[in-house]
C-alpha cells in the first residue's frame, strides 16, 4: 500500500518522463525498513507503543468521614498548583423554574463571604500571585486556584470559604443580574453557542438537559437568595464533591487542609444519579430551523443519541469522532487532509469549515457533524456529511481506524500539559467514573478499537436511527427533516 502510494504521488507531481526515477528510489526505499523514510515518513499510519511515555505520578484519593473525596497529582519539579472543587451539580438539576440558578451561583461565589469583601477576596488572590476562577457546565460546577505551592494552604482556605460561607448579599445579587443578562446577550452573538444550545434543546426536549445553562432572562431577573441558598443545600454536598490538586502538592498536605477548612458542607444524601433518574433525558428525533435570508452563510448541526461516559461504547465513538475529523477554510492542510470528509469537502470548497463532535453526559450523549457553508454548496455538502457519517456501519477501513486512534491519543496527552487541565481529568473521571482512568488503561482502551468495533457502533448508534438537526440562516435551502433521516442508511445488499 505505501508503496502504490509513493509511486502515484510521484506521477501526480513530476509527471511521466520524471516519475520512473523517483518510482525506483521509493521501491527501493519501501523495501528496507530500516530505512529512515519508512521510520520517520512514512504515509501510512503505524501503530505505535506508547509505554515510554505513559510512565507518571499516580493518583492518590481519599475520602473523608462526610463524604468528600480528596485526590491529588504530585508532579515532580512543579513549582505552582492547581486546587479546585469539582461538583457533581449543574443545570441539568435543577427545574424550570430555578433554571440558571447554577450559573448564577458561580457569580455571586467572587461577589464576597462573611469573613471577606469582594475587594479583600480579589486583593488577597492578586497579592500572592494567584489565580481564581469557576465555570459551570450541564452537568458539573467547578472552582479552582492556581497558585505558588507555597501558598496551597491559602487556595484551599479561599475556596472553602466561597463555597461555605457566600455572603449572597441583595445588593451583589441584583448587580449580578444585570452582568449576567449582558453576557447573555454576548452569547446570543456567538452563533456556536446558540447552535448547540438549540441542539440540546429539540434533542433533549421537555427534560432537563435540553435546558440552557444561563437559563432565560426571566429566572434570571426573578432568582431570589433564598433559590440560591435552597441549591447549595441541595446541591452542594459533601458526598458529591472532589477536591482535587495536582503540580507542587502532596497528598498528605491537601488531606490535611480540607480536613480543617472543609467542615460545614450539608450533608444531604441525594446524589446526582437519583435526580437524574426522576426526571431522565430522553432523546427526540426533531428539528428546529432559524430562517434569516439575511445571513450569508447556513450554520448547522446534525446529530444522533451517542453514548454515556461509563458506557463501553464511549471510547468507540471518540476514535469514530477523530475518523470524520474537522476542518477549516484557513487551515493549511487543505485538500492533504487525512480524513475522506475533509479531503472532499477542501477540493470541492463545499464549506467554510466542519466539525465532528461527541458529547457525553452520566446517561446519554449527542454524536453529529456540524458546519458552515454557501447556500448554493448545502445539498453537496449535506450529502457528503451523511454519507460518511453512514459509511461508519457499513465500511471502514483499519488504516483510517489506526490514523484516528494516534491523533486521539495525541491529543489526550497534549490537552494533559499543565497541572489544571490535569487536575480538571481527574475531577472529572473521579465525578462520573468514580476513580481516576489511569493514560495506561485509557491508551489500552483505544488500542482495542478497531475497525469492526467501529462497524458495530455505527449500526448501534447511527444506522437507521432518528437525528436531532437545528440549522440557522437561510435554511430554505436545506434538505428536509426525512431526507436526513432516509440518510442513516443506504438500500444496498
Amino acid at each position: 500500500m505505501a508503496r502504490n502510494l509513493a509511486i502515484s504521488l510521484a506521477r501526480n507531481t513530476f509527471g511521466r518522463q520524471s516519475a520512473r526515477p523517483f518510482a525506483t528510489a521509493a521501491d527501493s526505499a519501501l523495501s528496507t525498513e530500516s530505512t529512515d523514510f519508512l521510520k520517520w515518513t512514512s504515509p501510512v499510519p503505524q501503530n505505535y507503543k506508547h509505554t515510554n511515555i505513559l510512565a507518571g505520578p499516580t493518583t492518590k484519593v481519599s475520602t473523608l468521614p462526610s463524604g468528600l473525596k480528596v485526590a491529588t497529582q504530585t508532579v515532580p519539579y512543579a513549582q505552582t498548583s492547581t486546587i479546585g472543587v469539582w461538583i457533581d451539580a449543574g443545570s441539568r438539576f435543577e427545574t424550570a423554574e430555578n433554571n440558571g440558578t447554577a450559573h448564577f451561583l458561580e457569580h455571586m461565589a467572587f461577589k464576597g463571604t462573611q469573613a471577606r469583601s469582594m475587594r479583600q477576596l480579589e486583593e488577597e488572590v492578586e497579592n500572592i500571585g494567584g489565580h481564581l476562577n469557576a465555570y459551570t457546565s450541564r452537568e458539573q460546577t467547578t472552582y479552582y486556584a492556581k497558585v505558588f505551592k507555597q501558598d496551597n494552604g491559602k487556595a484551599v482556605e479561599i475556596l472553602s470559604d466561597i463555597l461555605q460561607n457566600s455572603a449572597l448579599d441583595e445588593r451583589n445579587i441584583q448587580r449580578e443580574r444585570e452582568v449576567i443578562l449582558r453576557e447573555m446577550q454576548e452569547v446570543e452573538s456567538i452563533p456556536e453557542e446558540v447552535l448547540f444550545d438549540h441542539l440540546h434543546a429539540t434533542a433533549f426536549q421537555h427534560s432537563p438537559l435540553g435546558r440552557p445553562i444561563l437559563g432565560p432572562a426571566d429566572n434570571v431577573k426573578s432568582i431570589t437568595k433564598e433559590d440560591l441558598v435552597n441549591y447549595i443545600n441541595t446541591h452542594y454536598s459533601a458526598s458529591r464533591m472532589v477536591v482535587v490538586g495536582t503540580g507542587a502538592i502532596e497528598h498528605e498536605e491537601l488531606l490535611g487542609l480540607v480536613s480543617k477548612s472543609f467542615t460545614s458542607l450539608s450533608l444531604n444524601p441525594t446524589t446526582a444519579k437519583e435526580i437524574a433518574a426522576a426526571a431522565p433525558a430522553t432523546f427526540t428525533g426533531s428539528e428546529i430551523r432559524f430562517r434569516d435570508d439575511d445571513l450569508p452563510t447556513i450554520q448547522f448541526a446534525v446529530a444522533v443519541e451517542g453514548a454515556a461516559w461509563n458506557s463501553p461504547d464511549a471510547i468507540t465513538l471518540m476514535v469514530m469522532q477523530a475518523m470524520l475529523g474537522a476542518w477549516d477554510s484557513s487551515s493549511s492542510a487543505g485538500v492533504n487532509t487525512a480524513t475522506p470528509l475533509g479531503q472532499r469537502i477542501s477540493a470541492n470548497n463545499m464549506a467554510s469549515s466542519y466539525m465532528a463532535f461527541n458529547t457525553n453526559y452520566s446517561d446519554t450523549g449527542l454524536f453529529g457533524l456540524t458546519a458552515i457553508c454557501k447556500p448554493e454548496a448545502i445539498e453537496d455538502l449535506t450529502w457528503a456529511m451523511m454519507r460518511e457519517l453512514c459509511m461508519l456501519s457499513y465500511s471502514v477501513e483499519e488504516e483510517d481506524v489506526t490514523r484516528a486512534k494516534n491523533q486521539l491519543k495525541a491529543s489526550l496527552m497534549m490537552h494533559l500539559d499543565g497541572t489544571s487541565a490535569l487536575a480538571e481529568e481527574i475531577g472529572r473521571h473521579l465525578i462520573t467514573y468514580g476513580r481516576h482512568i489511569p493514560k495506561e488503561e485509557l491508551f489500552a482502551r483505544i488500542d482495542a478499537v478497531n475497525a469492526s468495533t467501529v462497524r458495530a457502533a455505527g449500526q448501534k448508534y447511527i444506522y437507521d436511527k432518528d437525528v436531532a438537526l437545528v440549522s440557522m440562516g437561510p435554511t430554505q435551502f436545506m434538505p428536509d427533516y426525512n431526507w436526513f433521516r432516509r440518510h442513516t442508511y443506504m438500500l444496498r445488499f
